[in-house]
């Protein structure tokens, strides 16, 4: 059986990510090869075993690959067209993982690739970028939308399918136009959102920095993709603008209705409002997929004091329990302990809190029951 052979231009989070998951996956069946102009992501993924050849230029290279994904930023993506198109072979399909999709399909059009053209977007992501954060995990149960060209040969389709399926990704074929409205609503709106609620809070703290001191658990939920980088979201932005006002102006108009019902101390609308959203919120919250994804981890009541962590992370780890992150909140707001552990299965959940039950621990679910007069802790 041949190997299959997937080529990268460019290396980041989500390039890097898509390799270990076919490296993963494929293991010794597959060959990578990747091109960044970070050669030391290429040397750490050459170190690591994820890819098979680094090269130093897009050249002849990329002539054997069966799927090239184009990881670079947008810009860079539509330099390296010509250079592309020179290199690949006509059985290649082409993709790319950017989350705006109209741009780069013009882009293939005027560079006649549609043929062997499927737009891609693994609806995933982290604050942290670059290869050095990328992960299998990052894709797993993450809908994967694809967005091939009218010209593309519905084998194509079905051959990347099969190999987005491979990598523990959901496939989810729309028309770019529709994309670009879809993300729009639930990725790029909510990180303007989510900066201008930061920005808020910066302009209007005082010198002492209380609101920063006391920012808690529901206010870094909801602002947590803030940290994201800004040139990333710039590009982003002024991308896919026309559907982002769209819905901005949709945003704004709901935001001023509760403005006025403010005003006029509107109880009913109000508790109208917040039920509609709940209700609507509570409807995906523990679908395992899609931009929210379902969260498995558990908080522990311990003290908020130097060596309280690691009794607990070596009771999990000689029980060869793996925990995808640990911390402790520094607030007790709404839940009851202060330690919150995330883990990568949710039978993990159950085994975790009974050793920790076992050994004296008091834990609870991430998710309790909502009780009057507090903030949920669902992950945003």
């Amino acid at each position: 059986m041949d190997k299959l052979t997937c080529g990268f231009i460019g290396l980041g989070l989500i390039g890097g990510s898509i390799a270990h998951a076919l490296r993963e996956k494929h293991s010794k069946n597959i060959f990578l090869i990747a091109y960044d102009p970070d050669t030391a992501a290429l040397r750490l993924a050459r170190e690591q075993n994820v890819i098979d050849l680094a090269a130093d230029r897009i050249d002849g290279s990329f002539s054997r690959c069966d799927f090239l994904f184009l990881c670079a930023p947008v810009s860079s993506n539509n330099r390296n067209l010509p250079q592309i198109k020179k290199c690949i072979s006509p059985s290649c399909i082409l993709t790319d993982v950017g989350s705006v999709k109209t741009g780069i399909h013009e882009e293939i059009a005027a560079a006649g690739l549609q043929a062997q053209f499927i737009g891609g977007h693994p609806m995933a992501g982290s604050e942290r970028t670059g290869y050095i954060n990328s992960r299998a995990l990052l894709l797993e149960n993450a809908y994967y939308i694809l967005t091939p060209s009218e010209e593309c040969d519905p084998k194509k389709i079905d051959d990347f399918k099969n190999l987005v399926c491979s990598m523990g990704a959901i496939p989810l074929i729309l028309d770019p136009q529709r994309h670009d409205f879809v993300t729009a609503a639930v990725s790029h709106l909510p990180h303007v959102i989510a900066s201008s609620l930061v920005n808020l809070v910066k302009d209007n703290d005082s010198e002492e920095e209380i609101m920063k001191m006391i920012a808690a658990g529901g206010f870094k939920d909801i602002t947590r993709i803030a940290s994201s980088s800004p040139e990333m979201w710039r590009q982003i932005c002024t991308s896919n603008a026309d559907n982002i006002i769209r819905l901005l102006e949709s945003f704004i108009t709901g935001i001023t209705a509760v403005r006025n019902a403010l005003q006029n101390r509107d109880s009913s609308y109000l508790e109208n409002f917040f039920t509609m959203a709940r209700n609507y919120r509570d409807s995906f919250i523990d679908a395992s997929s899609g931009p929210i994804k379902k969260a498995y981890d558990l908080y522990v009541d311990i003290a908020d004091e130097p060596g309280a962590l690691a009794p607990i992370a070596a009771l999990l780890a000689r029980h060869d329990i793996s925990i995808k992150n640990i911390g402790i909140t520094h607030n007790r707001e709404a839940q009851e302990g202060s330690l919150r552990i995330e883990f990568y299965e949710e039978s993990a959940v159950g085994l975790a809190r009974r050793l920790l039950t076992d050994n004296g621990y008091s834990s609870i679910p991430a998710h309790p029951p909502a009780v009057s007069n507090s903030t949920s802790q669902k992950d945003a």
